[in-house]
């Protein structure tokens, strides 16, 4: 078991008090069983997360829709979990629904794990996704800088022309300049 799965089992077992469903749902190869649980009512939060997880990151595209919905939580562990196994997942729909969690500026407060996985996936919606984003965080007192800085230093990862002049608009803001700066560094010149 890798590290992020051994966090959520951890995590799910506290959640649910140690429960035997817990530990039945963290120990199945069952892919059946965990798709089940995320279709039967009155299931808790942690055992439909932890089922999701388990599918997505076994390649089980059941699990899609609960993963995109946990992307976009209020709990940030969630978030993570849910991009670990999306980017395992391997669903052509990944990009293009984490590309709308990331730019929905009613949700900005939970786009962290989707601009993070939006640099992961390398799709062709990642550098307008994250510019238009960025975009977005560019004004004075804006309280989403870990958003703002996730996506400057994703763009100097993608490395893409397309986002110089958001870059360099992000020059003037000290919590992103020194990082602005790397990540133009980062972006081959056009010649």
């Amino acid at each position: 078991m890798d590290e992020e799965l051994r966090l959520l089992t951890e995590r799910a077992r506290r959640e649910s008090g140690g429960s035997a469903a817990c530990a039945r749902l963290a120990a199945t190869d069952d892919l059946d069983e965990l798709a089940g649980v995320l279709v039967a009512h009155g299931q808790p939060l942690w055992a439909r997360e932890l089922a999701a997880v388990r599918l997505g990151a076994a390649g089980d595209r059941r699990a899609f829709e609960s993963l995109v919905l946990l992307l976009n939580h209020r709990d940030p562990q969630r978030c993570a979990s849910a991009a670990y196994a999306l980017a395992r997942l391997a669903d052509p729909r990944t990009a293009r629904a984490a590309a709308a969690l990331a730019t929905n500026e009613l949700r900005v407060a939970y786009a962290l794990e989707p601009v993070r996985l939006l640099v992961q996936l390398r799709a062709p919606e990642s550098v307008p996704a994250l510019i238009t984003t960025l975009r977005r965080r560019l004004r004075p007192h804006d309280p989403y800088r870990r958003v703002a800085l996730a996506c400057v230093e994703g763009l100097g990862a993608l490395g893409d022309e397309r986002a110089r002049p958001v870059l360099n608009d992000a020059l003037a803001y000290p919590a992103l300049a020194e990082a602005a700066a790397l990540a133009l560094a980062r972006i081959p010149r056009q010649r």
